[in-house]
């Protein structure tokens, strides 16, 4: 990080009270301070470790924010402005009213508060597309940030699908907005056009068309206080993860929009990687999976108990392997003799990194 003078009058650690508020350390002894500036627009303070070296310095939050080098300070600042924003109608959460904190070791940083559900449940979200004001289907989807950008993941036929003559103009998803009390939830609606042009984004191999799409959510729109979590690109499997043909799959989801209606929470199929993972079942760009599902797991993500060796700790331990797509059924089965295979596709998780690109 450059240095770059604001002119701030804070000095962290030293109790100012009002100016100043520890938000970040690193293991190396690195700290992050939101500190109030000259002008008392907000300020990130960065202060090096012994460790590390360098020199203290500081930037605008706007510019920090929007830093290609992204870390946990930066999503531990956007934690903390989640809890400043006042809800709506009512007064700012005090969080110490700005006080600064205590300082924190070297090798040390406070955990954050526990959450109420496992992490897993809030990166997934119910999706309801629309019509105008016209609801059309409930369908699953799940929140993925590539740098400091965040989208939400779906099936591409939620967003249209012109053989079931499905044009939803806007979805609208469910946000937690109190970590401890999961009964708060917040819905957001997001357009799908802008002046006729699609705002998704949707991708095509040299098997035709995947059944995958994103659209990016304007962090600055997320009702006030939203709790969530997002998969990002440490979250793909690697070259080296073994998955053998079998192995126990999560799919998480809203099955025929089933969910936990107290709480805002998807449940949870369990299902077995039924193809060989890595190759283009039927030369498409997804495998196959043992799952029993219904209507609205589409956008669900298909999940893998994550290996711990060789990974940093994370508060969500799964590999993403897919995103659900369809059951898969046979043209030619007589539905009064045959059962239905109990099969689906899944499309490769490894898309997201082309749709989330810049």
């Amino acid at each position: 990080m450059n240095s770059h003078s604001t002119g701030t009058d804070c000095e962290p650690g030293t109790g100012t009270g009002v100016d100043v508020l520890e938000f970040h350390c690193s293991s190396d002894g690195d700290r992050w301070f939101l500190c109030r500036g000259g002008r008392k627009a907000p300020v990130v303070r960065h202060v090096p470790g012994v460790a590390s070296g360098g020199v203290v310095s500081e930037l605008a939050v706007s510019v920090f924010l929007s830093s290609a080098r992204h870390g946990p300070e930066h999503d531990a600042l956007l934690d903390l402005l989640a809890e400043l924003i006042p809800p709506r109608g009512g007064p700012v959460r005090p969080r110490g009213a700005f006080d600064a904190s205590p300082p924190c070791s070297a090798g040390h940083s406070e955990s954050p508060p526990r959450e109420a559900a496992d992490a897993l449940l809030l990166a997934v979200t119910r999706v309801c597309t629309f019509a105008q004001e016209r609801q059309l289907t409930n369908a699953s989807g799940f929140f993925f940030q590539h740098g400091v950008r965040l989208f939400l993941v779906t099936s591409r036929h939620v967003m249209i699908d012109v053989n079931g003559e499905h044009f939803p103009d806007r979805l609208e998803i469910e946000f937690h907005v109190d970590a401890q009390n999961l009964s708060a939830a917040a819905w957001l609606s997001v357009p799908l056009y802008a002046e006729g042009h699609p705002l998704w984004r949707q991708g095509m191999d040299d098997g035709g068309e995947i059944d995958v799409a994103v659209v990016e959510l304007d962090r600055a729109a997320l009702p006030p206080g939203a709790r969530f979590r997002a998969f990002g690109p440490d979250h793909l499997p690697r070259p080296d993860d073994a998955m053998p043909i079998g192995a126990s799959l999560l799919i998480v989801g809203f099955p025929l929009g089933f969910h936990d209606s107290l709480h805002h929470l998807p449940v949870v199929r369990q299902g077995v990687l039924a193809s060989s993972f890595g190759l283009r079942f039927q030369g498409k760009g997804c495998f196959v999976t043992d799952a029993r599902t219904h209507r609205g797991t589409s956008g669900a993500p298909v999940v893998l108990s994550a290996p711990s060796e060789g990974r940093t700790r994370d508060d969500l331990p799964w590999l993403l392997l897919g995103v659900h797509s369809s059951r898969i059924d046979m043209g030619g089965r007589d539905v009064h003799i045959d059962e239905s295979l109990g099969l689906n596709s899944a499309w490769y998780a490894d898309v997201l990194m082309v749709l989330t690109a810049h």
